[in-house]
């Protein structure tokens, strides 16, 4: 609530600080004023605010002389400044110093002082926010304030299913990040069992079931003894189910029984066992398109769409790209127990100048081979983006045969290259595995 959040405006002009507070205490926050630089670090250690406005040019001490001294003693304060209409390379320096907005001043209106605060205040909840999840010693993500920067509405979203029982499709490009958001998701509930992830594509179409669902000794050949699935393992906590579009339909089937009914069997058993498991999906594919063309369960689509939530791609929310960057190479270089370099203005310029087909995943993979690169070097050396390697199948020039046979032969070759490993050469071809085995049986090889 916007009443537990602390506003200190300072300003020499007394009319112009009351101003200023009045209009945010009809907002609902608590806002006290000071007059000047040495009441304002006064009244800091008695009001405690989480956010300070303060002119820049003052009497005494100045309003960058109050933001580098706030800076050192109480890092965790938010700043913004107030500068004179037609000086904004004094508000840049501000921002250099830390503070994390600026306005001019006179004011062009009051819904400009308060769309500058609320969005302070939403950066200050999802820290709070942060925080909360770290208190509850659950497994290591990026900060809320990153993972959602730039994407509020899907944060919003977020917090809305949390806490309910509903199923959630996560859609979106490759590596947008849908496996952090369902982790989140799974922290956020009210549930006090594990987070289990499959990643649908990666299993093979004869041994998705037994993952699933669990078998009994001797359900097939190499069942030497029972295993539970994961809807056993993941009772009273949550199963995420990536890549679900690969999913083949027989194990669809299933799926739809148990988020049905809540029962399922073991393969080769004949016990029904019951399940309290919550389940969020995840996929890069068109669903709607597969049911259309007979590849998902029409039944089963509108099952999992309960709560869609879309995660747009990384290269429409390029705000976000240098805190994600910071933090990407902070964790690799503990990974690699090295002292994370530098990112330059001309790194962060460059991140951001790349449209990320990849995604955050790609982000992080250039992010890792750069500190390759940097290593023993002060400052991050990144690689040419857009030139990944791509493995070439020396396929022979056949003018004379037709596409499925050419599809054939690129396939034999891959299978070839890779020693007949399917999802090897599954990446090889830049298709799914499932397709890969699809096209396996099409072609009898």
């Amino acid at each position: 609530m916007t009443k537990n959040f602390r506003i200190l405006v300072v300003d020499d002009e007394i009319d112009f600080a009351r101003l200023l507070q009045d209009i945010l205490k009809d907002e609902g926050y608590k806002v006290e004023t000071a007059a000047g630089g040495k009441e304002a670090l006064k009244k800091i250690d008695l009001f405690s605010p989480h956010l300070v406005i303060t002119d820049l040019k003052m009497p005494g001490m100045s309003g960058l002389d109050l933001l580098r001294e706030i800076k050192r003693k109480w890092p965790e304060i938010d700043c913004m400044v107030i500068t004179a209409f037609g000086s904004i390379g004094s508000a840049v320096e501000a921002m250099k110093q830390g503070a994390i907005d600026y306005l001019t001043k006179p004011l062009d209106s009051p819904d400009q002082l308060r769309t500058v605060v609320k969005k302070a205040y939403k950066q200050f909840c999802l820290r709070q926010e942060n925080l909360a999840l770290k208190e509850a010693q659950w497994e290591e993500l990026p900060p809320l304030e990153i993972v959602f920067k730039g994407i509020e509405e899907v944060w919003e979203l977020v917090k809305q299913v949390a806490p309910t029982e509903a199923t959630v499709l996560l859609l979106g490009e490759s590596g947008t990040g849908k496996g952090v958001v369902a982790k989140i998701i799974h922290q956020l509930s009210q549930r006090k069992g594990p987070f289990i992830e499959v990643n649908c594509a990666a299993l093979p179409e004869n041994l998705i079931e037994a993952e699933l669902f669990g078998y009994e000794k001797g359900a097939f050949t190499g069942a030497i003894k029972a295993k539970p699935g994961k809807f056993e393992l993941a009772d009273k906590g949550t199963l995420f189910l990536d890549e679900i579009a690969e999913m083949p339909l027989t194990a669809q089937a299933k799926l739809l029984r148990v988020l049905q009914e809540r029962t399922f069997e073991r393969l080769g058993g004949i016990t029904t066992l019951h399940t309290n498991t919550r389940l969020i999906a995840a996929t890069n594919q068109d669903l709607e398109a597969a049911v259309k063309e007979k590849r998902f369960r029409e039944d089963l689509f509108y099952r999992l769409n309960v709560f869609p939530i879309t995660l747009p791609p990384l290269r429409s929310r390029k705000e976000a790209i240098p805190a994600l960057a910071k933090y990407l190479v902070q964790k690799l270089a503990r990974q690699q127990n090295m002292t994370p370099p530098i990112l330059s203005d001309e790194v962060i310029n460059t991140l951001m100048s790349y449209d990320w087909p990849g995604n955050v995943r790609e982000l992080q993979n250039v992010l890792e081979r750069s500190l390759i690169l940097s290593r023993h070097k002060d400052k991050l050396i990144l690689p040419p983006l857009g030139t990944k390697p791509s493995p070439s199948l020396d396929v022979p020039s056949l003018p004379s045969v037709n596409l499925k046979e050419l599809e054939r032969e690129a396939i034999k070759l891959a299978l070839k290259k890779t020693g007949g490993h399917r999802k090897k050469a599954a990446e090889l071809l830049g298709i799914s595995l499932r397709s890969l085995q699809y096209k396996i049986k099409e072609y009898g090889l």
